[in-house]
């Protein structure tokens, strides 16, 4: 099931911009104090490295992912999601574009 909402968050109005402006987010704190983003990634290829582990969860769009030290790319649709350990990286490539929650764990 796809998040379509989240009430009562603390939202940080300043974008973060990554890669020249093919990924952009919105940091955010829910009222149970939990860490999130949300955002999208235009046509591009990008790797992301990981301080806490996450849970990217598919908004809109879609997108092939790679892990760290893993050869096989996966494919999640809206509705889906996959899991990144903590100090780790993953690869993203993105068609059209990709629309995400990221929640931190």
């Amino acid at each position: 099931m796809t998040t379509s909402t989240i009430n009562a968050v603390t939202l940080s109005t300043k974008a973060n911009v990554y890669f020249d402006g093919r990924c952009v987010s919105h940091s955010f704190k829910t009222a149970s104090g939990e860490d999130k983003s949300v955002g999208v990634v235009l046509a591009s290829t990008l790797t992301f490295n990981t301080g806490k582990a996450e849970i990217m969860e598919c908004v809109a769009g879609s997108c092939e992912y790679k892990l760290k030290g893993q050869d096989q790319w996966h494919t999640v649709h809206a509705g889906e999601q996959f899991s990144i350990e903590e100090n780790s990286s993953f690869d993203i490539k993105v068609t059209e574009s990709f629309h995400y929650i990221c929640h931190y764990a």
